[in-house]
């Protein structure tokens, strides 16, 4: 039987040396994209290749690669673009393994996050494999650290993902640094019309290798829906870690607030957890994912992005706390646990708001998912439920109530007298008041216009002379007339002519009292000079 699968590999074109590393890495027969792809490799073509994740599609790239690699030459020979740094650092993990007897074979992974001198040390050496994410190799090669003009094979992995993070840009800059009569490989989980025009762009009669998805069932992973709601979800996923007791499992959150936030309350929980997001420096990165596959970490809390291409053996279990946005995220997401043929279990949490969401997923997967409702999540919901009974019988009573109150107050103003108010709608609050005390505030705003100009009426007639005869209120329409200046200069003409009538009564007395006839009254003392400026000249 190993013989068997030993040549299936020497079928393809693979060497004897390679076929002993897969063996001692417990990878005996080659997988269906293998098997396709391995062959027009070999052969220096361009390829499109369309597979999931967990097909093997790296080593379908990689064994062509090591293949025809040559040795004795230092410079870079072969380019492996990813979009993620966690998934170039995997696939470098996968060359190294392979590699691990072999040393004529060099490999280097170039990402953001890792300190730039030291990088350049390792690019002044032998480095016949280069794999790296697109932002900092282009950095190497605007720093001339770097040469492209010497590659031969170049692959774009997760051609799709790499697009959809927006590097296009950069990917066409280092596409135009590599000569032309390069053989391109690009691996897509799936191809979208942006991955077809790139392509078509730079790539030279590619040969289209499709592998037929296997669809995942049951038999791979068993998938259930949780129907919750938003604020149950914490409680409802602790109720399933605890119930699954998983060894290692994947927690996928929307965002990378959301799931450093919910690694927190899990380590407040008392769970050993831990998240990954872009968010982190690469050397949390890198040590969270070393903790987590040595299960030194439980549980991760990781982003769709950052756990792009993660492979860790042991993952029994995938929890989508929140539910993925199409249907190839979700079949990523899963696609973490249930691989190397062992079973897996997935959990996506679901509330009233994702049902759409849910349902396209079922229909891109062409099955029914399975449901379930933990029993903390279902008294929850059916108090929920009961609260919201309630509310609604409060809010039909209470409008019973107004509609009664608004019909009674309705009888009592007819009876009071309500139309003099003109017709005008009532106020709000009117319902509230009795009969006796409408009646009473209506009167009150009805006689506050006469009030108010009775009052004005006496005012201006005081000024008229104090007459309220016939001339005093000719006086006072006049006053009503006149403007506010006319008004003023009035009052102003008024205290000039009492001034003057004053000054001229004490000049008259002092006059008399000065030899003439006086009536006998002697004049007053002069008037004393008051203020602050007055008692500083008397104290000096």
């Amino acid at each position: 039987m190993e013989m068997a699968k030993l040549a299936d590999f020497l079928r393809l074109g693979i060497r004897k040396e390679w076929i002993d590393a897969l063996q001692a890495n417990g990878i005996a027969e080659p997988t269906p994209i293998q098997e396709k792809a391995i062959p027009v490799l070999m052969t220096g073509k361009d390829a499109i290749s369309q597979a999931q994740t967990g097909t093997g599609k790296t080593l379908a790239f990689l064994l062509p690669i090591l293949e025809k690699v040559d040795p004795e030459t230092n410079d870079v020979q072969a380019l492996i673009l990813t979009p993620t740094r966690e998934l170039a650092l995997q696939i470098t993990a996968e060359v190294q393994k392979l590699t691990a007897a072999v040393d004529e074979v060099h490999v280097l992974a170039v990402y953001g996050g890792q300190d730039v001198d030291r990088q350049l040390r390792k690019l002044a050496g032998k480095k016949q494999v280069v794999i790296a994410t697109p932002g900092r190799l282009l950095d190497h090669i605007r720093r001339g650290t770097i040469d492209l003009s010497t590659v031969s094979m170049l692959v774009l992995d997760e051609a799709d993902q790499m697009l959809h993070m927006g590097f296009l840009p950069e990917v066409e800059d280092i596409l135009a640094q590599t000569p032309a009569d390069r053989q391109t490989m690009l691996f897509s989980a799936t191809m979208t019309p942006q991955v077809r025009a790139l392509a078509k762009r730079f790539m030279q009669n590619p040969e289209d290798i499709h592998v037929q998805g296997k669809r995942i069932t049951l038999e791979d992973i068993r998938q259930i829906v949780v129907e919750t709601t938003d604020r149950a979800k914490q409680s409802t996923l602790r109720s399933l870690l605890d119930e699954e007791r998983p060894f290692l499992a994947v927690i996928f959150c929307r965002t990378k607030r959301r799931a450093s936030t919910l690694n927190a309350a899990l380590q407040g929980f008392g769970y050993i957890s831990d998240e990954l997001h872009g968010d982190l420096s690469q050397a949390k990165r890198e040590d969270v994912m070393k903790r987590f596959r040595e299960a030194r970490i439980q549980f991760l809390v990781a982003t769709d992005v950052a756990a792009r291409g993660l492979d860790v053996e042991g993952v029994t279990h995938v929890f989508n706390y929140d539910i993925p946005e199409d249907v190839d995220s979700y079949i990523h997401r899963i696609g973490r646990t249930g691989r190397a043929k062992e079973k897996g279990v997935a959990y996506t949490l679901v509330a009233a708001k994702d049902r759409a969401q849910l349902a396209e997923i079922e229909k891109g997967i062409a099955m029914t998912l399975e449901r379930r409702a933990s029993e903390r999540t279902a008294d929850f919901g059916e108090h929920e439920e009961r609260k919201q009974q309630k509310r609604q019988q409060k809010k039909q009573h209470k409008g019973q109530e107004s509609a009664g109150r608004g019909e009674q107050r309705g009888g009592r103003s007819a009876r009071a007298g309500d139309g003099d108010r003109g017709g005008k709608p009532a106020r709000a609050g009117d319902e509230h008041r009795s009969g006796r005390q409408a009646r009473a505030e209506d009167e009150h705003r009805a006689s506050r216009p006469a009030k108010a100009e009775t009052k004005q009426q006496a005012s201006q007639g005081k000024r008229g002379n104090g007459k309220r005869g016939r001339h005093g209120d000719d006086r006072q329409q006049q006053g009503a007339r006149m403007t506010k200046p006319d008004r003023d200069d009035q009052r102003k003409a008024g205290r000039a002519t009492k001034q003057g009538q004053s000054s001229e009564r004490a000049a008259g007395g002092s006059a008399r009292f000065d030899g003439k006839k006086t009536s006998g009254k002697r004049p007053g003392p002069a008037p004393v000079k008051r203020g602050s400026t007055a008692r500083r000249a008397k104290k000096r």
